[in-house]
């Protein structure tokens, strides 16, 4: 707190920000502004002038927090790692998961002085449908939703099922639930959770729209595995009928 190379980033609805927020913390509501109308990463020039406008730049050191999910601080996260910027991490644990005291907070809006972020993308973090397409097969692939989407008993897009040997791994499994709301588990659990994963292949990682896997993004990266996520997730590629699938609930 108080450092000015730190910028402290709220990922949570602009109703719950201003009710109350960690001082100084920025607000980036996530739905409305790290997906596009087709759930895409938005594009480049709006992501570098949201940044900009939030003060980063290349050399802040950048914490995100969301409601406990994980997934939208994460989705953050992953963003600005495939814009190049890697000086970022997320809170363990979701907004008012601490003693009362530790963290100031307030509820006044904080509107921080503009920067100038300078993109410098990284492909390698970010997967396309004819890259995973490619993969399959050839590099791991994990399922990050629940097991039932996973199974093909229920979807969010047309069709059922998950990419063909894709291997499912929940991102809810990344965190726990505790009487005063989700934190992320320690990467002692962690590792045993991914022990049977080969970390000489590359991890290509999916979910519904691209939130879910960039939690487990996040926690393999920090296990070592060298991973990406494919943007498009199962809204584009569940939509696609000219894409395979796999559904096991069919077969039954």
């Amino acid at each position: 707190m108080g450092d000015p190379h730190v910028v402290i980033v709220d990922l949570r609805d602009q109703k719950s920000y201003q009710k109350s927020h960690i001082e100084h913390a920025v607000n980036i509501p996530a739905l409305k502004n790290l997906f596009d109308e087709k759930f895409f990463m938005p594009k480049l020039d709006y992501l570098k002038e949201l940044f900009s406008d939030a003060g980063i730049d290349n050399e802040s050191l950048v914490v995100a927090y969301d409601d406990g999910d994980f997934i939208w601080a994460a989705r953050f996260y992953w963003i600005l790692e495939v814009l190049g910027h890697n000086n970022v991490g997320i809170l363990k644990v979701g907004y008012g998961n601490w003693k009362k005291g530790e963290l100031p907070i307030s509820s006044l809006a904080y509107h921080p002085a503009r920067k100038e972020f300078v993109p410098r993308v990284d492909n390698s973090k970010v997967q396309t449908k004819l890259s995973t397409l490619m993969g399959i097969g050839q590099k791991t692939i994990i399922d990050g939703r629940k097991r039932p989407a996973y199974q093909g008993k229920e979807s969010s897009a047309k069709r059922f099922g998950h990419i063909p040997t894709a291997q499912n791994y929940a991102c809810t499994q990344n965190y726990q639930v505790t009487k005063n709301g989700n934190k992320i588990r320690d990467f002692s659990e962690l590792k045993k959770l991914y022990k049977d994963l080969p970390k000489d292949k590359e991890i290509i990682l999916y979910c519904d729209g691209g939130a879910e896997a960039a939690l487990n993004y996040i926690v393999l990266k920090k296990l070592g595995y060298k991973a990406s996520v494919y943007d498009g997730s199962w809204l584009e590629w569940g939509n696609d009928s000219n894409v395979p699938v796999e559904n096991p609930s069919k077969n039954k």
